[in-house]
């Protein structure tokens, strides 16, 4: 099938196209204009324009807050529970107390939400009484 008229194939621009001389070698089109070049200036702004967006990336949300502030509250109340059931069953591993020692540190960061930040206090709380209370039980 072949097709034709101005939608097909063939179809012209409105732009004058390159043309070549009768030595065979490509020459731009008199009417065409001269691509503009970067002032001093604005690479500047083009770095900064970056730096903002870097800086952007870093700022955090008040959901992701809250989202990575309820994280850490389960990860420690998974932690006391696992710890609850060695105790339980007689036999208490080390590594979940460093889990825990580890998890009391991360405990101390602000969500931004008050209700969200009393809960992981209490949490807290529970965490250094624990840990307490196996440093006075080791010798």
């Amino acid at each position: 099938m072949r097709i034709t008229g101005p939608s097909g194939p063939a179809a012209t621009s409105s732009k004058p196209s390159a043309k070549r001389t009768a030595s065979g070698t490509f020459t731009l089109p008199q009417d065409a204009e001269a691509p503009t070049t970067l002032a001093g200036g604005s690479g500047v702004s083009v770095l900064a324009g970056i730096d903002a967006l870097i800086a952007l990336q870093g700022i955090e949300s008040p959901t992701d807050r809250r989202r990575r502030a309820v994280g850490r509250g389960r990860q420690a109340l998974d932690v006391l529970d696992e710890i609850k059931l060695a105790l339980l069953a007689g036999s208490l591993d080390p590594a979940a107390v460093d889990r825990l020692r580890m998890v009391a540190q991360t405990l101390k960061d602000s969500s931004g939400d008050p209700g969200l930040d009393h809960v992981l206090a209490q949490i807290d709380l529970r965490v250094e009484v624990e840990l307490a209370k196996m440093q006075a039980d080791s010798p």
